[in-house]
């Protein structure tokens, strides 16, 4: 049984290592988009959850639709923030040991702050910068 891809997969890798990840769906004729953005625990480079939230947003899937539903660990204030700067409308709410966001993308996304420029190649990316997009 060959298995589907519905979503892309994003990671942030710091000397070789994994240090944050998301997970993107589209919802299809929906203009709604899906993430689910995981940072490893403990000391990360500063900025690290600003530049995974800024490849989620910056991906084709997620400039082509309207709403944003996200899912964070309650008290990651830094993407947060981030996605109060980059979106509309950003609501919250706790559940459990996460924070459920729904907000409303621009409209303009092109002169959205932040941009990381185009994310196609797979494979790790141990440059900051530039995120890995499978």
């Amino acid at each position: 049984m060959a298995a589907e891809q519905h979503g892309r997969h994003v990671e942030l890798a710091e000397n070789g290592e994994v240090v944050a990840l998301a997970d993107v769906e589209p919802l299809e004729g929906q203009g709604v988009v899906r993430a689910s953005l995981h940072a490893q625990s403990g000391h990360l480079p500063s900025g690290t959850r600003t530049r995974l939230v800024d490849a989620v947003l910056d991906l084709p899937e997620t400039r082509e639709s309207n709403r944003l539903e996200a899912t964070l660990p309650l008290g990651d204030a830094e993407s947060l923030d981030r996605l109060r700067e980059r979106c509309d409308e950003v609501q919250t709410r706790p559940a459990g040991a996460s924070c459920l966001v729904d907000a409303a993308l621009p409209t303009d996304a092109a002169a959205a702050p932040g941009e990381v420029g185009e994310l196609d190649e797979p494979g790790r990316a141990d440059d900051p910068g530039e995120p890995d997009v499978q």
